[in-house]
């Protein structure tokens, strides 16, 4: 039986992250994103927007102790669960656009994965990552397809705007892989390749899925966050109803099975 959204949340949302979406979502891009970027035993990386770690994990099991790692994020507690997920790996809290990396902190690559969409200010992220990376070094990012790309996620917005109106969903709002190579080029950047990566993902249960992805769909929406709060639980309920028929067609058993495209872009400084 699927848990509830409040049974859900009444874990931190970083450990909720990290138990049902970590492995199965965003490990095989983190994995893919790596390989591209031409991650070495002897390289400094830096993760930025790292959340619970993931990349940064993965980076540490290639370098060890010939190289070295450092994870930023702006969120206390996404770092906090680094942190007890990692405890070896360099985590710092921080912003992407002031990164707390000092002038004689160099790195030979500068990853930031599923995080670009967010900032506010991509230019000046885009700024800090070639601060840090040394001459020849590289900077690589990983941002989803837009919503219209991916059906799962299009028909999971469909249901949830039968209910609020339009939604901007910031995690798929920087998936014009033109828009990404523009970014690198004003920067300064070269030799950049993009490329979209799709992956066949299976996350267990797909109705803690639909759950999850309810709550953040509601968290982003402008028409919730004027309800009532009795007013956003119903309208919760009735997306997640809607959401858990909309993931009929996408599940194997009680397995949500769905092919999921990101934008991976590695350029050189």
């Amino acid at each position: 039986m699927a848990a509830s959204p409040q049974g859900l949340f009444s874990s931190s949302l970083p450990e909720v992250y990290e138990r049902f979406l970590v492995e199965p979502l965003f490990r095989p891009f983190a994995q893919e994103l790596l390989m591209r970027a031409g991650l070495a035993q002897h390289d400094r990386l830096l993760d930025v927007a790292c959340g619970t770690g993931i990349v940064a994990r993965l980076a540490r099991e290639t370098v060890g102790d010939r190289g070295g790692v450092i994870g930023v994020d702006a969120s206390p507690g996404m770092i906090a669960m680094a942190r007890r997920v990692a405890p070896a790996i360099d985590w710092r809290e921080g912003d992407a656009a002031r990164l707390p990396v000092g002038q004689d902190e160099t790195v030979d690559l500068v990853t930031c994965h599923q995080g670009l969409q967010f900032f506010p200010d991509k230019p000046a992220a885009i700024r800090e990552m070639c601060r840090v990376v040394a001459p020849h070094g590289r900077v690589a990012v990983a941002t989803w397809l837009a919503v219209e790309k991916v059906p799962l996620i299009r028909d999971l917005q469909r249901a949830a705007e039968r209910h609020l109106g339009p939604i901007v969903d910031h995690r798929h709002s920087f998936g014009d892989a033109g828009a990404v190579k523009r970014l690198l080029e004003d920067a300064g950047l070269h030799a950049i390749r993009v490329d979209v990566v799709t992956r066949t993902i299976r996350i267990p249960d797909g109705a803690v899925f639909a759950q999850l992805n309810t709550m953040a769909i509601v968290g982003m929406s402008p028409a919730a966050k004027a309800m009532s709060d009795e007013q956003r639980a119903e309208v919760t309920a009735a997306i997640e109803k809607d959401s858990l028929d909309a993931i009929q067609t996408y599940l194997d058993g009680t397995d949500l099975v769905w092919e999921l495209s990101s934008n991976m872009a590695v350029a050189r400084r």
